[in-house]
């Protein structure tokens, strides 16, 4: 199967995401979706006064072109990885089907 698009999904600390995104943008992405979130890790958890607390996420989606993405990971991370501030991951999946992105698939007809 010829994949031509992946979603890349990086989950930081809120209120990390624009760094997310500035980083994205300048490796190529055109744009993203960004959802909000909580950690439920083990060692997410944290107590303050016997009360427990989950840190807040945030989720950032960016779908690219597949040949795009690991320049693009790379910088996500170099921006907002795990050692930086905003504590990011990053990791992707291969799409199989896409609507909806016509500045993507103009960028594929011009191929």
């Amino acid at each position: 199967m010829d994949n031509r698009f992946d979603l890349i999904v990086a989950i930081v600390n809120r209120g990390f995401s624009d760094l997310v995104m500035d980083a994205a943008r300048a490796a190529g992405a055109s744009g993203g979706t960004i959802l909000h979130g909580r950690g439920t890790g083990v060692h997410e958890a944290e107590r303050f006064f016997g009360v427990s607390i989950q840190p807040e996420k945030e989720v950032v989606l960016i779908l690219t072109l597949t040949e795009e993405r690991r320049k693009i990971m790379a910088a996500i991370l170099e921006g907002a990885g795990l050692h930086t501030e905003g504590k990011g991951m990053a990791f992707s999946l291969p799409v199989d089907d896409v609507s909806g992105v016509v500045h993507l698939m103009k960028k594929i007809d011009k191929e």
